[in-house]
């Protein structure tokens, strides 16, 4: 059988070989490849070294690999916690469990060469970064699939994939910060979304049973992006569909039992974790972390210098074109659905403690919602294709895809700060990489 390549499936091929392109400059060469995991990516790895080489749940070679071997002042954090008096992990398993793959290949180059078989060397590290590469292709393959779903046509979906790849801060986070757990959880929403869609439209028991168990992952992942239900009315389109995707589980009896199942098996990676390094099922591994739902930073979030979604990565508003497609096709309930997860998403993110989210490029939450934003572009996209409006978008596009790449570049040379960006230092850089030529 012959398989027929369409145009959006050789502009997403086309960005693959960039981005891996990009990746080995950034970390392959030298030693670059020890910063590949710093901050939040070192807790999410290490998972991976403490079962499968050390078979210690409770960390005890933390000093020997972090504080001595493999120090670095600028990549440090002391990812433990206590949980029931135990040392324990403080990030969740979920981002370890998708990159166990990749592990377990970088396991067996390390133990047929002449790096250290530590979990730590040159081999688990590239690996880490093929691991990221393997998710962003995934991710995007499924917005791919859904947006064809959709009915979007294939030069919109081109122009969504690019934008998506090359105009926010997923770039970033697939070939700067590869561990983090952010194009995980973009890759598993993502699909997701896809087998949401399948399940309204053609109740086939083997996406309710995907579902599930992609649901587990989103979750043992990062367990507050359990908030993507919140977006399922917009995914099914009206209310009658939303619902007999309900309705449809309990009439599939079996299926459904299968499915609460799956997710449980799933949730279980996570909780087992807990069990063996503690003797307790649930432990709240951030102690004293939590959110202030009186103080929320709504504005600083979207707009502010110090880490605004909207000013770093305006592609991001941009999307927002969809909405007023729907708007003017009278999709009300969809238009609604967006936005009421939306704003309950975004009232919730900007609730957490320390909001700006430490040091990160942007607000680097909504990465692992962006198949929802890219919906919303794709939709502007194919609306306006052929009107003078068209040109606009695509233009404003380009130019915003440069945008978010000098500032990405900027953010990685110091020019924008981590996490205390100011007005002044903002447009004092603004787009002045010769500063750093």
């Amino acid at each position: 059988m012959r398989v027929r390549f369409k145009p959006s499936d050789w502009t997403l091929a086309a960005c693959m070989v960039v981005m891996t392109f990009v990746s080995i400059n950034m970390k392959w060469n030298g030693e670059d490849w020890r910063t590949v995991i710093s901050s939040d990516s070192k807790g999410y790895y290490s998972y991976l070294p403490a079962m499968f080489i050390y078979d210690d749940p409770n960390f005890g070679f933390f000093d020997a690999m972090e504080k001595e071997k493999y120090y670095n002042p600028n990549t440090f954090v002391d990812y433990r916690s206590l949980g029931e008096g135990k040392i324990i992990n403080k990030y969740y398993i979920g981002t370890a469990t998708a990159e166990l793959p990749f592990f377990i290949i970088g396991h067996g180059i390390a133990k047929s060469s002449s790096w250290d078989a530590d979990g730590f060397s040159k081999p688990y590290m590239l690996m880490l970064c093929v691991s990221a590469l393997f998710y962003l292709f995934v991710g995007m393959l499924f917005v791919q699939k859904t947006l064809r779903r959709f009915g979007i046509d294939e030069r919109s979906i081109s122009w969504t994939i690019i934008a998506g790849i090359f105009g926010t801060n997923l770039f970033y986070y697939v070939v700067v910060e590869a561990g983090t757990s952010h194009v995980y959880s973009f890759a598993f929403i993502s699909m997701f979304v896809y087998f949401y869609h399948r399940w309204v439209h053609d109740k086939r028991s083997k996406h309710l049973l995907l579902l599930a168990f992609i649901f587990g992952m989103i979750i043992i992942i990062r367990p507050i992006n359990a908030l993507v239900i919140l977006a399922l009315p917009f995914i099914a389109g009206s209310w009658k569909p939303f619902l007999n995707s309900f309705v449809e589980i309990v009439r599939k009896k079996w299926i459904g039992v299968l499915a609460i199942g799956a997710f449980l098996l799933v949730l279980l990676v996570q909780l087992g974790y807990y069990k063996l390094a503690t003797g307790s099922w649930i432990v709240y591994s951030y102690r004293e972390e939590g959110f202030d739902f009186m103080n929320p930073h709504i504005w600083e979030m979207l707009f502010s210098y110090r880490k605004g979604l909207f000013l770093y990565t305006p592609i991001y508003l941009l999307a927002f074109v969809g909405l007023i497609v729907l708007w003017r096709k009278k999709d009300r309930f969809r238009v609604g659905g967006w936005l009421i997860f939306f704003v309950v998403l975004t009232y919730i993110f900007s609730s957490w403690w320390m909001w700006y989210y430490g040091g990160s490029f942007s607000s680097r939450v909504y990465v692992d919602y962006l198949p929802f934003f890219l919906l919303l572009l794709g939709i502007g996209f194919q609306h306006w294709k052929k009107q003078w409006t068209g040109w606009t978008l695509r233009i404003a596009t380009v130019l915003l895809i440069l945008l978010c790449q000098i500032q990405i570049y900027q953010y990685r040379y110091g020019q924008i700060h981590t996490s205390d960006t100011t007005q002044e230092q903002y447009w004092n850089n603004f787009l002045r990489i010769d500063k750093l030529m």
